[in-house]
């Protein structure tokens, strides 16, 4: 007996050392993926579907493949259910705040962001994101502001920045104050100002040294552009967000997918010979959540995925030097697995034939509930598979739509009822349902691989995150 405990002792010994990063082993590279609004919900139920949809049964998200797991706690130092500000402020300087606070402790003073920290350190930086680049998320770890509504004022701290590359949506708060342009955006909206002042950040950026992928047009130039030829680069497709990704796929093709701006930032930030520490968010998970929408959701998932499976092909090519790190800043939405309506069973299938989200058609899109219920029914059955509604489904959407008439909105946020009862409808036929409309504070899982990463296992505050990345990199945070 003594003899196995040893041998056991042993294996134990080995499989930590393995694990673990030697002393002063810093990871070169670090990717720090951030699944905004992605709890452990979010991220099981996209598992099921890709099952589904791929006819594998055996299918895995990359980010469930990786060695190391880990909870999170996510409340900010004001509120037990955080918002995106404060959660982000966490990931990015390793301290609580204020609900609203970008990079700022709960007294107003400025934060330590990971991004500075590696760039005093030499290393080269980049944000991506799916949302706009003055986001909450992105502006925690590239601004520092008292309101994450601010998005004029942050974009300034972008301008300001040393960040090589920047990719995400937001034309509108680089372009000077009155600027309305003939060209347009790649999902086809005209260019505008929502600055109030005459700064065009685009062209300060120009004379920085950014090379500028703007609109459709720098959409179109992406795949013809050679990132390794290229120190600095600003991407910004969109007016505000990326399109959900199930839009991108279907009506934006030219539009970059956030894998595509994860394989273009790899090509810029690697040049760096000192490495470098890159943000990559998928932050329409959080929106698709909000308006109870399973879709726009699950696609969103799985696009965060794909933009991991870029970092882990890199991995691959350089074993012990990169560290990937995937977290969600909260759960969004209340996402449950299982109701009483159908029992022990979840039902992917009803999801599968949806061609589009709910969001971007119902919610503020083109075929937003306007009083003709016919249009209404036809749309749900051609776009989402939603034929063949039962008695109460057609009562309920009729409900929606009479509170609709009445100029009745429903959830923390006022959203549309015909919408968000049509996404509650579609969750149900798939089993799910959602108990809220906005965050909850559940924990949400991690998880990591490479040099350091079991530094990240077990149950943390979200606080510890961004503390540990700067103790493994050897950062001053």
């Amino acid at each position: 007996m003594t003899s196995i405990l040893f041998r056991s002792l042993i294996y134990v010994i080995i499989l930590l050392a393995s694990l673990a990063p030697s002393a002063g082993a810093a990871p070169k590279y670090v990717f720090y993926f951030i699944g905004d609004g992605m709890g452990a919900s979010q991220r099981q139920f996209s598992e099921f579907f890709l099952r589904e949809a791929s006819g594998d049964p055996h299918a895995t998200l990359a980010m469930n493949r990786l060695t190391v797991a880990g909870l999170t706690s996510t409340h900010a130092a004001d509120t037990l259910v955080t918002d995106s500000a404060a959660a982000a402020t966490a990931l990015a300087t390793g301290q609580k705040t204020n609900k609203g606070f970008i990079a700022k402790d709960p007294q107003g003073k400025d934060l330590t962001t990971l991004i500075e920290a590696a760039e005093a350190r030499g290393l080269a930086t980049g944000v991506i994101t799916t949302t706009r680049i003055t986001h909450a998320t992105p502006a925690a770890f590239l601004a520092h502001n008292l309101s994450r509504d601010n998005e004029n004022d942050i974009a300034l701290d972008i301008v300001n920045g040393q960040v090589e590359f920047l990719a995400g949506g937001g034309i509108r708060n680089f372009l000077p104050q009155g600027t309305q342009l003939d060209a347009k955006d790649v999902t086809g909206r005209g260019l505008k100002s929502r600055r109030d002042d005459s700064r065009d950040l685009l062209a300060e950026m120009k004379s920085q040294g950014y090379t500028t992928f703007i609109g459709a047009a720098g959409a179109k130039a992406l795949p013809q552009t050679d990132f390794t030829k290229i120190t600095r680069a600003l991407i910004l497709p969109t007016m505000a967000n990326l399109p959900y990704d199930i839009e991108r796929q279907d009506r934006f093709p030219d539009c970059p997918s956030l894998a595509d701006l994860v394989e273009d930032g790899i090509d810029v930030l690697s040049q760096d010979p000192d490495g470098f520490f890159v943000m990559v968010e998928g932050g329409r998970i959080d929106h698709a959540c909000h308006a109870n929408d399973p879709v726009a959701a699950i696609h969103g998932v799985l696009a965060l995925d794909r933009a991991i499976e870029q970092a882990l092909a890199f991995a691959d090519k350089h074993p012990d030097d990169t560290l990937i790190l995937v977290v969600g800043d909260h759960e969004t939405g209340g996402m449950g697995l299982g109701m009483d309506t159908h029992g022990y069973q979840l039902n992917l299938q009803a999801l599968v034939s949806a061609k589009a989200s709910i969001c971007a058609a119902f919610l503020r899109g083109p075929h937003k509930y306007k009083g003709d219920a016919a249009a209404f029914f036809t749309r749900l059955e051609q776009g989402y598979g939603m034929d063949h509604l039962t008695e109460d489904e057609r009562a309920q959407l009729t409900k929606s739509m009479a509170d609709a008439d009445a100029g009745l909105k429903t959830g923390y946020y006022g959203y549309d009822p015909v919408a968000v009862t049509a996404a509650r409808l579609l969750s149900e036929r798939a089993n799910i349902f959602w108990t809220t409309t906005i965050h909850t504070a559940t924990m949400v899982p991690l998880s990591a691989q490479g040099p350091g990463a079991l530094a990240f296992s077990g149950f943390k505050d979200n606080t510890r995150i961004a503390v540990t990345l700067a103790e493994v990199m050897g950062l001053d945070l």
